[in-house]
């Protein structure tokens, strides 16, 4: 961070990071991939340090989160309610993955602490966050912006949250799911 020469500088630079992050806001975002193209592929390290690829989950419904820190307010709920939904979430055939900038190691202690059993994915280059128009430049670090992409069991987007509330997520996302999932039984009814 620059040498601040007034008193009060850094409280405002400090002050407008934080919105732009609380908000959703970013510099230089890339565009996210639009709702019926195929999902961009990937291979990330989980909390475990194994590589995981997107393709790996093939023939499941993948809730791909992108969220901003490790430990923080908002993603410690967000995360929490995915891991109370994951039971619901198995059910209807989906796996929920969520990818940071933070390291491998940061996410093993994040899983440790709040007791989080699904994979979180290290992107410590920016790649996948960057792919998925999900990343953050905030002039001074870089994060993830808090995006999350619902891939059908074919590998295609078929919905995404831009705008997301950290507290009503996990819910939003499982009732896209549902939705999505009678409406493709109904389809497949029709003569």
């Amino acid at each position: 961070m620059p040498r601040c020469k007034r008193p009060g500088q850094r409280a405002a630079i400090v002050a407008v990071v934080l919105f732009a992050v609380l908000c959703g806001r970013s510099f230089g975002r890339d565009e996210a991939p639009a709702v019926g193209n195929i999902a961009p592929d990937f291979t990330l390290n989980s909390q475990e340090g194994a590589p995981v690829s997107l393709h790996d989950f093939r023939g499941k419904w993948v809730v791909l989160y992108f969220y901003p820190k490790d430990f923080t307010s908002g993603c410690t709920i967000e995360a929490h309610n995915f891991q109370r939904d994951l039971s619901e979430y198995e059910r209807r055939n989906a796996v929920v993955v969520g990818v940071s900038v933070q390291s491998s190691n940061s996410h093993k202690e994040f899983c440790a602490k709040e007791g989080l059993s699904f994979k979180l994915l290290a992107d410590t280059n920016h790649e996948v966050s960057s792919t998925y128009g999900s990343l953050l430049n905030l002039v001074v670090t870089k994060l993830s912006a808090r995006h999350s992409f619902l891939i059908n069991p074919e590998g295609v987007i078929v919905r995404e949250f831009l705008d997301v509330n950290p507290s009503k997520h996990s819910q939003e996302v499982l009732a896209a799911l549902t939705q999505l999932q009678q409406s493709a039984t109904t389809a497949s009814l029709r003569p």
